[in-house]
């Protein structure tokens, strides 16, 4: 029983952790957005949050740790999208699979990079910022092979690529604008799997009318 409890104890812990270190990194990446990152302290995010300075460095040492939290989460997401998609068949479905998928990664990522991008004199200074280029442009490679093929003509290697910035573009550049955050998704999600070539079933019925 007293076991039962101690390890009841420790998980209650852990996710309490894990929702404080949650909650630090949202506040941190509004008060970024909002005000800049050279103008946000560790002092002010902490007060905001109701913390404690020593509590906020428990979990991060400096506001570039912060930055760097919410980017390898990105990191990781995409890591895990193309661990899956070499395990799968080479086909349309696979696909449109991976489009969806990382929709959905950079839908839930996009206020990190608008973060990233208002403040992008100040983060690029960073002495991982020339890292972090590197990570993306091998994530990018990686997710290029898996829609166009290995070896793929250039031409084929640009369309993949043109799927996957599309959505990372439209949604930066129109998420505030359209009126319905569905139709936007829908948007993208067509011109993105047209250029993948993952909608089969779509040119089969020929052109939409």
């Amino acid at each position: 029983m007293e076991e039962n409890v101690s390890s009841a104890g420790q998980e209650n812990g852990r996710d309490h952790g894990r929702d404080t270190r949650s909650r630090l990194r949202e506040l941190a990446l509004q008060l970024f957005a909002e005000q800049g990152y050279e103008k946000t302290s560790l002092r002010e995010i902490a007060e905001q949050l109701g913390v404690t300075k020593a509590a906020l460095y428990y979990y991060f040492k400096s506001k570039e740790d912060i930055v760097r939290s919410l980017v390898e989460d990105y990191v990781a997401q995409i890591d895990d999208l193309i661990a899956w998609g070499k395990d799968q068949p080479r086909t349309a479905a696979t696909r449109a699979e991976i489009v969806h998928r990382y929709m959905d990664i950079v839908v839930n990522g996009t206020e990190v990079f608008r973060m990233l991008q208002q403040n992008q004199a100040a983060v690029s200074s960073l002495a991982s910022a020339k890292e972090r280029g590197e990570l993306f442009r091998e994530r990018m490679d990686s997710l290029v092979d898996l829609l166009a093929g290995p070896d793929a003509a250039l031409r084929d290697q640009i369309r993949a690529a043109s799927a996957l910035m599309s959505i990372s573009i439209g949604c930066m550049h129109y998420q505030r604008r359209a009126a319905d955050p569905a139709e936007l998704r829908a948007a993208l999600l067509d011109v993105a799997t047209e250029l993948a070539d993952a909608a089969p079933e779509q040119a089969a019925l020929g052109p939409k009318s």
